[in-house]
């Protein structure tokens, strides 16, 4: 049995799309009716990473569990791995994320990610660490004001980031939890190239096939957004962040997914044109200005 938790976000929800039909699966969410594209045999439950006893009735009889926590600062991965070791699961593989090995980040974020990976070594069963650059799919953040103004605003345009397709992750994630070799490894995800949010404007507009433009905010403006939907200590690690980024640490490219899936990364552009509905036009828009 294998148990797959965050099956609703953006890494998630890939994931159960392509776990295969002829493995026992279970899927863990808060609501189970958000589950899409999961096989016909997969058995979906309802629980909370703070009800010890659903979390209890997820485990039972699970081997391998994949790990999805987005509470920052949170002990959910205690949770889960406190539930997991008193199910008798074998093999956890965590979500993480590619900042942790940058000796330069030590934002909130970044350490409560770290503190998540040691739990996990230091558990007592197998584990795996998936670690993702930032996701391609970040982008669809934009889509309301490409829509509206076609003009995407945001932090240093110019910076570098060798985002992944969520696509990709879940690949390898769906490897990790259906075969033997993954035990005890860290996995580091990247695209195939470092990619600026200028770029990637740029190809979003010939894909669209119309003019967009990009427009860069300073730090205040930014900080001033981020404060709208996140609490001042997560502000200021998403800021420390975008910082880091500007001054390169996440422009390294990891050939991982060719390792593991056989094929090369998925560039953005071809990201960008599997998802170009959400950021075209809405009909009163087209034609006619």
């Amino acid at each position: 049995m294998i148990l797959v938790t965050g099956a609703t976000g953006a890494i998630g929800r890939e994931v159960v799309r392509r776990l295969p039909a002829d493995r026992a699966v279970r899927i863990l969410a808060r609501d189970p009716s958000l589950v899409t594209g999961a096989p016909a045999t997969a058995e979906i439950v309802a629980g909370d990473y703070r009800d010890p006893q659903s979390l209890g009735r997820a485990m039972d009889g699970v081997i391998r569990a994949f790990l999805v926590t987005s509470r920052i600062g949170g002990d959910d991965d205690a949770r889960l791995v406190r539930s997991a070791r008193a199910a008798g699961v074998r093999h956890l593989v965590k979500l993480s994320a590619a900042a942790v090995r940058d000796s330069g980040a030590d934002d909130l974020i970044t350490r409560w990610q770290r503190g998540n990976e040691d739990l996990l070594r230091d558990c007592g069963l197998e584990w795996t660490l998936v670690r993702p650059r930032s996701f391609m799919s970040n982008t669809l953040s934009w889509a309301a004001s490409l829509r509206g103004k076609q003009v995407v605003r945001a932090l240093y345009g110019a910076s570098p980031n060798a985002c992944v397709d969520p696509r990709d992750v879940a690949e390898v994630v769906v490897r990790v939890l259906t075969e033997d070799g993954h035990a005890g490894r860290v996995h580091t995800l990247t695209g195939p190239e470092p990619i600026s949010a200028v770029e990637q404007t740029d190809q979003l507009g010939r894909l669209l096939g119309r003019p967009l433009r990009f427009e860069e905010i300073g730090p205040g403006e930014a900080r001033a957004q981020l404060a709208q939907r996140q609490p001042p200590d997560v502000v200021e690690a998403l800021l420390a962040s975008a910082e880091r980024q500007r001054a390169g640490a996440k422009a390294q490219v990891e050939s991982t997914v060719l390792e593991l899936t056989g094929r090369p990364a998925r560039p953005f552009r071809t990201w960008a044109g599997d998802h170009l509905e959400a950021f075209a036009a809405a009909p009163e828009q087209e034609g006619g200005r």
